[in-house]
């Protein structure tokens, strides 16, 4: 097989996210995986640097930047689709771990260790692993208190649910950023200027 990899990497800017909502601002999977790489690389600051854990921010990003790449050939099913049946959700986590295995054959043959546990959904650490899926879960709230503050009340219940679910994990890293790093997600380009001042 060809080593197509970068290419497909590339097509994920052509994947919509929150294909069942209305929104005010459009977003894709390259962007939410960069921003999520962002979001775990934080989290990963925020535990080693606030609260003294042996964890690698540059590691938490690299896992971050990977984790919806399989969705080259999946596309981005929405999260009430995927998770409003169990059976759905395994029969998805299934086909997900098909499609890595297909992106994983396009990665030049010598490059394959360094991409196979990038692309196969996760560190072997359990703490890393929950920073990761924290900085998505991060990733999505940030973008319904975004669209709320441009007055879309269409994420209203997609932002409960999201912190919700923040809260669920139990996490100090994900409640120090909370705290300090969201209220400037509900302000102007303005607003955040005037306060620099």
């Amino acid at each position: 097989m060809s080593n197509h990899f970068l290419a497909y990497l590339y097509r994920l800017q052509n994947i919509e996210r929150w294909s069942l909502m209305r929104k005010t601002a459009e977003e894709n999977v390259a962007e939410h995986s960069f921003h999520t790489a962002l979001i775990a690389h934080l989290l990963g600051s925020i535990a080693r640097d606030v609260f003294g854990k042996d964890i690698d921010p540059n590691e938490a990003a690299s896992y971050a930047l990977f984790h919806d790449a399989a969705e080259v050939f999946t596309g981005d099913i929405p999260t009430p689709v995927k998770h409003h049946n169990p059976d759905i959700l395994a029969n998805f986590r299934q086909i997900e771990a098909i499609a890595a295995d297909r992106l994983l054959a396009t990665v030049p043959e010598e490059l394959r260790g360094a991409y196979h546990p990038l692309l196969h959904r996760g560190p072997e650490s359990p703490e890393l692993a929950r920073l990761v899926k924290a900085a998505d879960v991060l990733d999505a709230y940030l973008k319904c208190v975004s669209e709320m503050s441009a007055g879309n009340r269409e994420f209203a219940t997609a932002r409960r649910q999201m912190e919700g679910r923040l809260r669920e994990m139990n996490l100090s890293e994900v409640d120090w950023f909370l705290d300090r790093l969201t209220a400037s997600f509900e302000r102007t380009i303005d607003e955040l200027t005037e306060e620099e001042d």
